[in-house]
């Protein structure tokens, strides 16, 4: 059995998160530092509360960890989570490499000798 630095509700949220553009711009924005939902929002042609929904999403999903500082809500990346991700993602890939390294092995073995029909 294989098990992942996450569990399958987790992984389901990180998907659902990383599946929309605008989701995906908002934690690569966050990444370098905190930002408020406010200057997020001036970022893109749709309403505040859109942005907040996006927000909201990406908290679920652990990526991104939302505080209050006065008025503001301020959004910032969080790093383990998306070293969580990626762990999972590098063992998808690990599993895609040992396949193909097992098929290079086949395909690498020298064919056996055809078999012979009775009779020729």
């Amino acid at each position: 059995m294989v098990t992942y630095p996450l569990s399958d509700t987790e992984i389901d949220a990180v998907f659902h998160a990383l599946a929309d553009a605008t989701r995906r711009d908002i934690l690569r924005r966050s990444l370098t530092r905190e930002h408020s939902i406010s200057s997020l929002a001036r970022e893109y042609s749709m309403s505040f509360t859109a942005v907040q929904k996006h927000v909201s999403v990406l908290t679920a999903a652990g990526l991104v960890v939302k505080r209050a500082e006065g008025r503001e809500r301020l959004v910032r990346a969080d790093p383990a989570r998306i070293a969580r991700a990626r762990l999972l993602l590098e063992g998808y890939q690990e599993m895609w490499r040992a396949r193909i390294d097992r098929l290079d092995e086949i395909l690498a073995e020298p064919a056996p000798p055809p078999a012979s029909i009775e009779g020729e």
